[in-house]
């Protein structure tokens, strides 16, 4: 057994869909959670800003004793996860492998829409790795760079939102696709809004739930679950103050937690 937290980054507040489900399939396990929301979105910076600021991330969960570390950003986990596994010896876990899996498991015609960050899109990670496991599938991808800034203000079901996704959505739904990942952390946030603008047709895939079994299953075999009575402590820190944060954790998690502000500079 193992008490120490698991450590959980993010470009901002959409890395929170991530903890929803560890809490839900690790109850007892402590979590620190880091949301980089003075940096926010990471999907329009260059691969290189975007590794740095995931290794600064990544020292500072250091800093709190962490067990393991979840990339809850599908632009970091597709441009600087290798990076990150050569430079700390700590278990480094991506949202990418587990959300290609689903869609794979998911889909019936072999027509999967990816939809992410311009970073996620460009770094062509889900495409990639979904034709390594079955060279038949199609694979339609679209970047939708304005969801980020609608969940971090809130905006998940209005008619901004609402346009946002017939504007982005309507090209991939065109193609007959029947499962449709979300690509970022932060666009289940908008999954409603999603779902009404593709219909129930197509399944939404959301790699938050697969990371979480699959970091489980991690700690199970390395004997390093927390199997201590009661609910695990949570700890959350920004790198800057955010209202959209309370609006989130309550959304999210159904619970006001109160973030710490730090200088993740410092790292």
């Amino acid at each position: 057994m193992d008490t120490r937290p698991i450590g959980v980054f993010d470009s901002g507040v959409g890395g929170l869909t991530v903890v929803k489900q560890i809490m839900k399939v690790m109850p007892h396990e402590n979590i620190v959670y880091f949301g980089d929301t003075a940096r926010v979105p990471y999907g329009t910076k260059s691969k290189e800003a975007v590794t740095k600021y995931s290794k600064q991330n990544v020292r500072f969960l250091l800093s709190k004793e962490v067990k393991a570390i979840i990339v809850a950003c599908n632009t970091a986990s597709s441009n600087s996860l290798d990076a990150l596994r050569e430079t700390f010896d700590v278990p480094i876990f991506g949202v990418v492998v587990p959300g290609v899996e689903e869609a794979l498991r998911s889909t019936k015609n072999k027509k999967i829409g990816v939809i992410g960050t311009p970073g996620t899109v460009r770094s062509g990670a889900y495409e990639r790795m979904i034709c390594e496991q079955d060279s038949e599938m199609q694979v339609f991808t679209k970047a939708c760079p304005l969801f980020v800034p609608l969940a971090e203000e809130g905006w998940t079901d209005n008619e901004v939102s609402r346009q946002a996704a017939k504007r982005y959505l309507e090209e991939l739904v065109a193609t007959g696709i029947d499962s449709l990942v979300l690509g970022c952390t932060h666009y289940p946030l908008l999954k409603r809004c999603i779902g009404q603008t593709v219909g129930e047709a197509i399944k939404l895939v959301d790699p938050a739930k697969a990371t979480a079994r699959r970091v489980m299953a991690f700690l199970k075999e390395h004997d390093l679950l927390n199997e201590s009575e009661g609910v695990g402590e949570k700890q959350f820190y920004l790198s800057d103050s955010t209202d959209t944060f309370r609006f989130v954790c309550q959304k999210a998690l159904k619970h006001p937690y109160e973030p710490e502000i730090i200088d993740i500079e410092m790292y």
